[in-house]
Order: structure tokens, then sequence, then C-alpha cells
């Protein structure tokens, strides 16, 4: 088992060197490789942000939902599929899983839910909620430009 484990890794591992490459067949077939061998959560997970990349959601989502079956605690997927959820421009539908990756055991980084989550609240015309989503990325993570940034817009779309 502890060979499978290994082997499982060494492909994730390199699939990941591809992936950052921005050469994603490549990455696919690794990690899909690696998911044969030994699936875990972080696997389908990158695999499906690869197939994203490619602006195949409906693909990352199901591989996202693979990763959610294999570990429920893992925070990653749940965001995701958030993230996906928005690309799509179906704003009530990433709300849950949003959520569900705020209060998921086992994710970082944390404020990014907070951060997809304004995203929604801003694009559904709720300035008060997405403000108040930014205030708890900011409060996770101080340094996070991006939430500041995006927090000056609205108030300054307010004022």
């Amino acid at each position: 088992m502890e060979d499978l484990k290994r082997s499982a890794e060494e492909l994730f591992q390199e699939a990941y060197k591809y992936h950052m490459l921005g050469e994603l067949d490549r990455a696919i077939e690794l990690y899909e490789k690696s998911a044969e061998i030994y699936p875990t959560a972080i696997t389908y997970t990158f695999m499906g942000w690869a197939y994203s990349m490619k602006g195949d959601y409906e693909k990352a989502i199901e591989l996202c939902l693979k990763a959610i079956e294999l570990d429920p605690d893992f925070g990653n997927p749940y965001n995701d599929i958030g993230s996906y959820l928005i690309a799509l421009g179906r704003y009530d539908e990433a709300i849950p899983w949003l959520k569900k990756a705020i209060v998921a055991k086992n994710y970082e980084p944390r404020h990014y839910p907070h951060m997809n989550l304004a995203r929604v609240y801003l694009a559904k015309g709720m300035f008060k909620e997405a403000l108040w989503e930014l205030e708890n990325a900011i409060r996770i993570a101080p340094n996070y430009k991006p939430a500041h940034i995006l927090r000056h817009q609205i108030l300054a779309m307010l004022n």
C-alpha cells in the first residue's frame, strides 16, 4: 500500500509541475494516472483545477465532487466548485458551496471563500453582504490586497 501511495504521489508531483508550466493536457493525464493508482481528494481537486483552466467547468465540478466523496473535510473542492459556478454565472448555486468551504475542517487559504462570496454578493447587488465578506477575508489575511482593493471599489461606488 505504501508503494502505491508513493507512486501516486510522484505522479501527482510530476503532474503539478506540468500544470504550473501550463501544459494542462499532460498534467491531466498524470493526475489521472495518480488517481488510478491511489485516489486522493487533492488529486481530484487539482485535476479539476486543470480542467477549469481549459474552460471545462462542468468537468471540474464533477472532479471536485469526487474529491469531496473521498474527503468531506477537505475545503478546497467546496471553494473551487463555488468559483466554477461563479465563472458560469450561477451565483445562487455558488453560495452554499462557498459557505461549506468556510466551515471545512481542513482548508487553506481560508480567506478565498470569503472573497468569492463577496464577488457573488457584488454581482447580485448585495453591497452590504459583499463588504461583510471582504472584512472577513481581510481579518483572516490582512495583507491580501485583492480584498482591500475590492472593498475600496465598493465603498467608492456607494459614496
